[in-house]
């Protein structure tokens, strides 16, 4: 079983889970209140409240739990999607940077799977959950630098870096596996590629978290 954590993507991307093979997934999302709602046909806030959990069930078609009821013992590896609903819902990145704070149940979720040896898989803006919660782990968001333009976000390699944590350049068709704490990472919708790549990534992601379950 792989537990599956999505957050609602303010920005407008969707998640997704690369084939499984013959994994059985159960998703979870946090039962709070979304930072804010953007009226993307605008481009610009919009001034009503959505909850996260029900935003989440929208795309999982209802089949979801809260995360606050689920057990790492019952699970054999752990996904967070990315988007930037990691940043302003999953934690306060958006706003905080690597001063940031982390959902109380999203960073019990991270220190469980951690503590029982389970894979964590995390793509996009997610790393940098394992970059606050685990000092001295090994993720990638891309490349340190913007390449030819393809890494506008390229100073949260920084970020990561500075909260004592290492940083291992990869292009978006790739992941890195930090063996020790069994932390799979790769940069999604950190670069600006063709979705095919985007797919790539996250689906060498998915295989090496399998791997290690």
């Amino acid at each position: 079983w792989c537990a599956l954590v999505p957050s609602v993507a303010s920005d407008g991307r969707s998640w997704s889970l690369s084939t499984c093979s013959h994994t059985q997934v159960k998703i979870f999302a946090p039962n709070i209140e979304q930072r804010d709602v953007v009226n993307h046909l605008k481009g610009s806030p919009a001034e009503e409240k959505r909850n996260v959990l029900v935003e989440s069930a929208r795309l999982a078609r209802g089949n979801i739990q809260d995360l606050a009821e689920l057990k790492a013992s019952e699970f054999d590896a752990v996904i967070f999607p990315g988007g930037f609903g990691v940043a302003k819902n999953l934690c306060s990145w958006a706003v905080d940077g690597k001063n940031c704070t982390v959902n109380e149940h999203v960073n019990s979720t991270l220190r469980a799977f951690h503590s029982a040896k389970k894979p964590i898989g995390l793509c996009c803006i997610s790393p940098v959950l394992a970059a606050k919660v685990f000092p001295g782990c090994e993720v990638t968001v891309g490349q340190d630098k913007n390449v030819d333009g393809r890494f506008p976000d390229a100073e949260t390699a920084s970020a990561i870096a500075e909260l004592g944590c290492k940083h291992i350049c990869k292009n978006v068709n790739e992941s890195h596996v930090d063996k020790a704490n069994k932390i799979v990472t790769t940069c999604a919708f950190m670069c600006k590629a063709p979705l095919h790549e985007i797919f790539d990534g996250i689906g060498t992601m998915v295989q090496e978290v399998l791997k290690l379950a």
